[in-house]
């Protein structure tokens, strides 16, 4: 919702030094999920945390059992010489009863904010270097990040050896435990942020509150939102906004540091988020987990040597694609790190090469992190898994979902940013329907029938599957995007391709719920081989013996 216009020194440093990527995507929209994909460059189908509720969903727990702890980024960049720094929340359910249990690896020095007190902007317990935890009571907590950030630069700053140091305060994520009136209130501002932004209002898009329900499952059910609502929202985005200003200060203050010591010329910087928010926009109450734009289109701006300055970008990025771009800065080889992703192209030189997809995923509930949004009676809103896909070139933009009760969704995002009209709803769908294209008129089904296929091998992919899916489909190489696979000469092959599809709705990754496993590959004069299709889990085991967790 524009938060980085908000924040005066971030477009100082970063934005008007640096390039922004406007289509950086987060796979997941929820905090857990996401950010172990961005450690780790793995999809959370491939991780399996998919949650953020342990025992089998998510949570540090899962991280640990899964192997995690052994193979991830700041290890990675320790094991190469790197001193690593971190500050702030990492994942949820990492407690204050299970911080050591183990100790997390691959860190020089570190602040670790604990739960269940991680979102207590004012009573957040915390452990130093692995020590036992301690509430600093008072200390608001983005101040806590900015203290140990200056502490991190100090002790970097006196070794030769190259640092990498992250910053991850909370806000403006809601205020949850104490103090909370509903279980999610917004955010607690540091005092000296309060009253900021006294007229702002949420932009009234055409997706705010719309007079028509859109989406589709529970989301096309929900009421029109009353003024009462909309004015409790208004104020709920100020606070959100309010919250921002300790974190830009940060920003400041880390810029100012590294210039002061001679070294900010040296310096990357990466500015992102774990997830997208929404607030309104298609009456739904403040939180995220969907698949709507709001949700999963994330923030990232990149300053650094060689780096175009005032550069914006539409080139598609996710994070799975954060760990191989910073270990190719560092000059470390990727090897047989089982990467979904590939290092994105900061310097603005093979943007014409550069993957127009992302994957979308989700697994569990929707959450209405407010005192309202209770029309059933709980802020849950129950089946909420779905496979989405993000596609995005200069001539079309898609989304498309099918979610686990087999409900789906197409966006055409070129005609309609706001994803206000599914295409394929029964409402919009019409047999005569199209899609123009670069000023070509294309069948609706035709369209469609493609990004299936494309979900087919995204929804279950790894390594380069993910990164490269056409190349699954058609194995000679001959369709590299979307406008490729539209020549007539595959029409038959996707019209009989197999279909995504669930046979559960299911709270976490269970692959036995996920319809069929393989596709159909495309070979020249023969329309398509089942070679590479397979039905069943024990199946794709057998083509593919690696499709597990991390081994």
């Amino acid at each position: 919702m524009g938060s980085l216009q908000h924040m005066p020194s971030l477009q100082k440093h970063l934005v008007h030094q640096g390039t922004t990527f406007e289509r950086h995507y987060c796979s997941t929209a929820i905090c857990c999920p996401s950010r172990v994909s961005l450690w780790t460059g793995q999809l959370a189908h491939n991780t399996n945390v998919t949650n953020v509720n342990p025992p089998w969903a998510g949570g540090y727990p899962k991280f640990v059992q899964n192997g995690y702890n052994d193979h991830h980024l700041a290890l990675w960049l320790q094991q190469s010489g790197y001193n690593t720094y971190y500050v702030g929340k990492l994942f949820n359910a990492h407690t204050i009863y299970n911080y050591d249990s183990p100790h997390v690896s691959g860190y020089t020095q570190s602040n670790f904010f604990l739960d269940p007190f991680t979102y207590q902007y004012y009573n957040v317990s915390t452990t130093k270097n692995g020590a036992p935890p301690t509430n600093p009571v008072g200390k608001y907590s983005t101040d806590i990040v900015a203290e140990s950030a200056n502490e991190f630069l100090d002790h970097a700053l006196q070794d030769d050896s190259p640092f990498f140091i992250t910053l991850a305060p909370i806000a403006p994520h809601a205020l949850v435990g104490e103090g909370s009136l509903g279980g999610f209130d917004p955010p607690q501002v540091a005092q000296r942020h309060e009253g900021l932004f006294p007229e702002y209002k949420i932009p009234r898009t055409p997706n705010f509150n719309p007079d028509s329900p859109s989406g589709v499952s529970w989301v096309s059910k929900l009421p029109k939102l009353n003024d009462t609502i909309l004015d409790y929202n208004d104020e709920y985005q100020r606070r959100r906004l309010r919250s921002l200003q300790a974190v830009d200060e940060i920003v400041d203050s880390v810029v100012d540091r590294l210039e002061q010591a001679g070294v900010l010329g040296d310096t990357f910087i990466f500015y992102t988020s774990d997830n997208g928010y929404h607030i309104g926009q298609h009456r739904l109450h403040p939180g995220k987990t969907c698949g709507f734009e709001t949700d999963i289109n994330v923030p990232l701006v990149v300053r650094g040597p060689g780096i175009p300055a005032q550069r914006v970008t539409q080139v598609s990025s996710s994070h799975t694609d954060l760990a191989p771009t910073i270990l190719q800065i560092a000059g470390i080889e990727i090897g047989d790190k089982k990467f979904d992703g590939t290092p994105i192209d900061i310097y603005g030189k093979e943007t014409e090469s550069r993957s127009e997809h992302v994957a979308v995923e989700f697994w569990g509930f929707g959450l209405a992190e407010s005192v309202f949004g209770r029309e059933n009676g709980s802020p849950i809103y129950l089946n909420n898994t779905y496979k989405g896909l993000r596609i995005e070139a200069e001539d079309y933009g898609f989304y498309y979902s099918v979610w686990c009760h087999n409900e789906k969704e197409l966006y055409d995002m070129k005609a309609d940013p706001g994803q206000l009209h599914n295409l394929l709803s029964s409402k919009e769908s019409r047999i005569d329907a199209t899609i123009t294209i670069a000023d070509k008129q294309w069948p609706l089904g035709k369209i469609a029938d493609r990004l299936d296929a494309l979900m087919m091998v995204l929804k279950s992919c790894k390594q380069q599957s993910c990164a490269h899916p056409w190349k699954s489909l058609h194995p000679t190489g001959d369709v590299r995007n979307f406008h490729d696979a539209l020549s007539t000469e595959y029409d038959d092959f996707y019209s009989e391709q197999v279909k995504v599809s669930f046979t559960n709705c299911e709270a976490g990754y269970i692959i036995e719920s996920e319809g069929p496993q393989g596709f159909h590959t495309f070979e020249a004069g023969e329309g398509y081989a089942d070679g590479g299709f397979y039905e069943t889990p024990e199946q794709r085991a057998l083509v593919n013996p690696n499709w597990s967790l991390w081994e």
